[in-house]
């Protein structure tokens, strides 16, 4: 029998650190492990139709890849996710200089983002008894040039449903730019399957945001009916990715009622179908956009868990965050955690079969 909170020495970083691993067993079949360098998952065993359970998400067995890699490979990325225009903001009247580490924008909070930190974990349980993992990460202040310091914390929870909950909460002794999210790679056929191609996907969201050349995102949103990126419906991967542009993927707003939004409720973001496997990922979120993202920059130089190369496509991401730029453009959605006011959000990742 399966114990549902078990850990182990995953690897030992340069300096002497040790890295756990910690997996989370639910009683409906669903298992979880998570490392505490970048809090990321790992590995994600789900059934199939049949049963018959495989790993759906990308990954390494050891500590080097997602050390020395730029993948971000199931971490958690912050301060901010996604990219900041030119790398910089200004702030109750002070300009701020961060990291330019995608060409002049910021990305994924910078070069030593959360996803090359090693994190504090600390093994519960939730309210039903099922196994969760908190861990917990302070940002000092001038951490890649944000201001204040920030404590986080990421709690993973995997339910007798099958559903992986993903809380984070975060404070602040000084206002700055926040906007988490968790960075997987899904393949529902298997981590070792190949291409996406055969995987349907849906995203419930009628506008996306505009960007130009460069991916800078310009701060207006654009409605999909009419072109190649219109997901509202389920659509093939194989034949939807060579119409995207870069074949990349965009940054989505989510359809929310007034009433979700009062209480802060997740909704449904998006659906990834895997036909053949049966295997079904419904993602719901608190937050206001997801970002999809086709796995373009895998390039085949890395091997993952089964000895597989990961070439281009071998997974897809959907990103549930806030407005990356929002400290350009709060228009587009606020992104400024201040002191005194937490910030919480929740998404969940709820696995099923078709018949």
């Amino acid at each position: 029998m399966l114990l549902p909170l078990t850990s182990r020495i995953f690897g030992t970083l340069p300096g002497g650190k040790a890295v756990e691993a910690w997996t989370l067993c639910g009683s409906g079949g669903l298992r979880l492990e998570i490392i505490t360098y970048g809090a990321a998952v790992t590995r994600l065993l789900v059934p199939d139709r049949d049963g018959r359970l495989a790993d759906v998400v990308l990954g390494f067995n050891n500590l080097a890849p997602y050390a020395t890699g730029r993948t971000y490979s199931g971490a958690v990325i912050g301060r901010v996710a996604g990219r900041m225009t030119g790398a910089r903001f200004s702030l109750d009247g002070i300009a701020y200089q961060l990291t330019p580490n995608d060409g002049l924008n910021h990305l994924h909070g910078g070069s030593e983002g959360f996803d090359k930190k090693v994190w504090t974990a600390f093994p519960m349980q939730d309210a039903s008894g099922a196994p969760s993992l908190r861990l917990t990460y302070r940002s000092t202040d001038g951490e890649e040039g944000y201001p204040g310091n920030v404590d986080v914390a990421v709690i993973y929870t995997v339910t007798g449903e099958n559903v992986v909950r993903v809380e984070t909460e975060a404070v602040s002794d000084r206002p700055t730019p926040f906007n988490l999210t968790l960075h997987p790679y899904f393949n529902l056929a298997g981590e070792a399957a190949g291409p996406i191609s055969d995987h349907l996907l849906q995203i419930h969201s009628d506008e996306f945001v505009a960007t130009d050349e460069q991916m800078t995102l310009l701060g207006r949103l654009k409605p999909v009916n009419g072109q190649h990126n219109d997901f509202r419906t389920l659509r093939g991967l194989g034949d939807a990715v060579p119409l995207l542009f870069r074949n990349h993927g965009d940054l989505y707003r989510i359809r929310r009622t007034g009433d979700c939004l009062a209480q802060a409720k997740p909704v449904p973001a998006a659906r990834l179908v895997h036909p053949a496997s049966g295997r079904v990922l419904e993602l719901s979120t608190t937050e206001s956009y997801v970002q999809l993202y086709t796995g373009v920059g895998l390039d085949g130089l890395l091997t993952g868990k089964s000895g597989t190369r990961y070439a281009r496509h071998a997974g897809v991401c959907l990103e549930c965050e806030g407005y990356p730029d929002g400290a350009n453009s709060p228009s587009m959605g606020d992104n400024i955690l201040r002191p005194g006011k937490a910030r919480s959000e929740i998404t969940t990742y709820s696995f099923s079969t078709l018949p």
